[in-house]
């Protein structure tokens, strides 16, 4: 008798545990699920199923992100982080052993997501935060423990017309953002939006009349973070913070078009683009300077029929620059060139165009190229194997099965072209990439 009262005891207890789920989470806020395949909703409550929880802070949060599954056809061997473009621009030469292998990668790394938090007015502005993260701080961990990787992490204070920005974003430098699956972004094949840095930038905004406007940046950033430059070979000593800005103007006379991924809508823009700072040599200290600037320009060629919908619209982005001493942010293949002791900035300079077409609202079609090229090749005799050109030649359609849901498809050609003016020899690199990519957009 005293197991079965006791057993009952625990009946009723299991029983009671819906019940009081039920009482803390209100039926008028719980999320409703899709239960057609396993587990059910039913298996697992609270992991898997019905479940509800406030998100709180101390100020206004908001939460966002994606899943990204990518699988990578390389007809070359790029290496362990071979799902995306080589940062560098080196496509491995025909000749060589990674050349001649080819490479099949699926990986879920670049997933991301982020925080964003409105907060008390000051002076009149709105004050914002954001933290975003990705899964590629290592690219030789292990598949399942890739380290956590901060993208970007800024606050901001927003008047009507003016902003401060100070934290980690991307950088000033070369605002053209190559529009490909692979999240290089074409960064080392003429659009080097990347690395994001550490910076604080300040943004006004010029109202010349109702449809025409100035917007004017100025910023000071540091590529390094708390590390050296990115220079394998070691020749110098590292960065001073750069200086950098931008002077564009915007006009609504042509309407809007899909910029980015098709994730925004932008008015025509051109305007200038500048960066200058210098760093020390390793061997002697002399000083060598680092520089940039370029022209960008985007055009709304079919405007967007009411601001929103990217139905039968038509953008054209394109920007040139020249810049010296800048593969912080790869700009240039190289840092300094010549003999030690007498080195003087790597020079080199880019071009990139892009078209996106969208003929519906939810299909989306990209094609674009974009080439960073070294500057005065006879300056370069003391640097073997120095990279000529980098080039990338990209194709992708994109279509959105709903709100959050998008499947692509992307089509790259990668080229290097590589000298040795001191061995009077060179060579050629090339990859030919297929990129498919799912995303869940939350």
């Amino acid at each position: 008798m005293k197991k079965k009262v006791l057993g009952l005891i625990a009946l009723g207890f299991t029983m009671g545990i819906p019940a009081a789920m039920a009482q803390e989470v209100p039926q008028a806020t719980a999320p409703s699920y899709n239960c057609d395949f396993e587990p059910a909703c039913e298996v697992a409550p609270g992991i898997y199923g019905k479940m509800a929880s406030p998100v709180t802070s101390k100020f206004n949060l908001s939460i966002g992100g994606f899943v990204k599954l990518d699988y990578a056809y390389n007809s070359v061997n790029l290496g362990p982080s071979g799902a995306l473009a080589p940062g560098s621009g080196a496509i491995p030469k025909s000749s060589s052993a990674a050349g001649q292998q080819d490479q099949s990668i699926l990986t879920a790394r670049q997933s991301r997501f982020w925080l964003k938090v409105a907060g008390p007015p000051l002076l009149g502005a709105k004050t914002t935060a954001l933290i975003e993260a990705d899964f590629y701080g290592d690219p030789s961990a292990a598949a399942e423990s890739p380290q956590l990787r901060m993208r970007q992490a800024w606050g901001s204070m927003d008047w009507a017309n003016t902003q401060v920005l100070f934290g980690q974003a991307y950088d000033i430098f070369g605002p053209m953002i190559a529009s490909t699956i692979d999240f290089r972004s074409g960064s080392p094949f003429g659009t080097p939006n990347n690395p994001r840095v550490p910076q604080v930038r300040l943004t006004q905004k010029v109202n010349l009349n109702a449809d025409n406007s100035l917007k004017l940046v100025l910023g000071v950033q540091d590529p390094n973070q708390n590390g050296n430059n990115n220079n394998a070979a070691g020749t110098t000593v590292g960065n001073m913070v750069n200086t950098a800005g931008q002077v564009m103007f915007t006009s609504k006379a042509l309407g809007v078009a899909p910029g980015y991924f098709g994730m925004s809508m932008n008015s025509l823009t051109a305007g200038l683009f500048g960066l200058y700072g210098n760093e020390k040599v390793a061997a002697g200290g002399r000083t060598v300077d680092s520089y940039g600037y370029g022209f960008y320009t985007f055009v709304p060629v079919l405007k967007s029929k009411d601001g929103k919908n990217r139905a039968m619209t038509l953008s054209l982005e394109g920007q040139a620059y020249m810049a010296a001493n800048m593969a912080f942010n790869a700009a240039t293949a190289a840092t300094t060139v010549g003999a030690a002791g007498n080195e003087s900035a790597a020079k080199g300079y880019g071009l990139a165009g892009q078209a996106i077409f969208y003929p519906t609202q939810n299909l989306g079609i990209t094609a674009g190229y974009g080439k960073r090229n070294a500057y005065n090749y006879a300056s370069y005799s003391n640097n073997p194997n120095f990279q000529k050109s980098s080039s990338e030649l990209y194709v992708n359609v994109a279509y959105d099965l709903n709100a959050a849901i998008r499947v692509a498809a992307e089509y790259q050609n990668l080229n290097t072209q590589y000298g040795n003016n001191s061995a009077g020899t060179s060579g050629t690199g090339s990859a030919n990439v297929a990129r498919f990519a799912a995303f869940y957009f939350f």
